[in-house]
């Protein structure tokens, strides 16, 4: 994962991975079948990773505003202290977007994050935190798009104050 992380998966030659791997490419397709199915376990690794972790801030809150809050932050200074390195769901999404599997995998993650964000904003709402005249599932498209932009605009390396003041207005809508 790690791998397909930092070089992306047309500059990850199968010498790399075995290299990585420290494996023979005998053993490799024995084990991985291709380069291609251990992108799609790399991809499905990461967005489980990041599906608990997005879950652990949304479940461990009694205030939608702060977990958002956190939830962001915590992408920003990730992209800040590695900006090359971004997601890797939006990397497979720019550089993977003729393999199916991949585009897939990339869809799934981001139906995972809206279900996520959607589902707080609805116990958000019943909680009284937000007025009965926003949708819960419209807020949620636009948050996890949000989610998506932010990290791209981290990899193309804007700066806090860009990133900071644009979170600023998303988290508006919610009021």
């Amino acid at each position: 994962m790690d791998l397909f992380w930092r070089r992306g998966y047309a500059e990850t030659s199968l010498q790399d991975l075995l290299q990585e791997l420290s494996i023979g490419s005998g053993s490799f397709y024995a084990a991985f079948g291709s380069k291609e199915e251990l992108y799609i376990r790399a991809l499905e690794r990461y967005t489980s990773l990041q599906g608990s972790d997005l879950l652990e801030i949304l479940d461990n809150t009694a205030e939608i505003r702060p977990a958002l809050r956190r939830m962001f932050a915590s992408m920003i200074e990730a992209d800040l202290a590695e900006p090359t390195r971004g997601c890797l769901v939006v990397n497979a999404a720019t550089q993977c977007g003729d393999q199916t599997s991949a585009a897939d995998r990339v869809t799934t993650a981001i139906k995972q994050v809206d279900s996520f964000l959607a589902g707080a904003l609805e116990q958000a709402q019943a909680r009284g935190e937000l007025s009965p005249g926003k949708d819960p599932r419209q807020l949620a498209r636009f948050l996890t798009t949000f989610v998506q932009g932010v990290r791209i605009v981290g990899r193309a390396r804007m700066g806090r104050e860009f990133v900071e003041d644009a979170l600023d207005t998303a988290m508006r809508t919610l009021d």
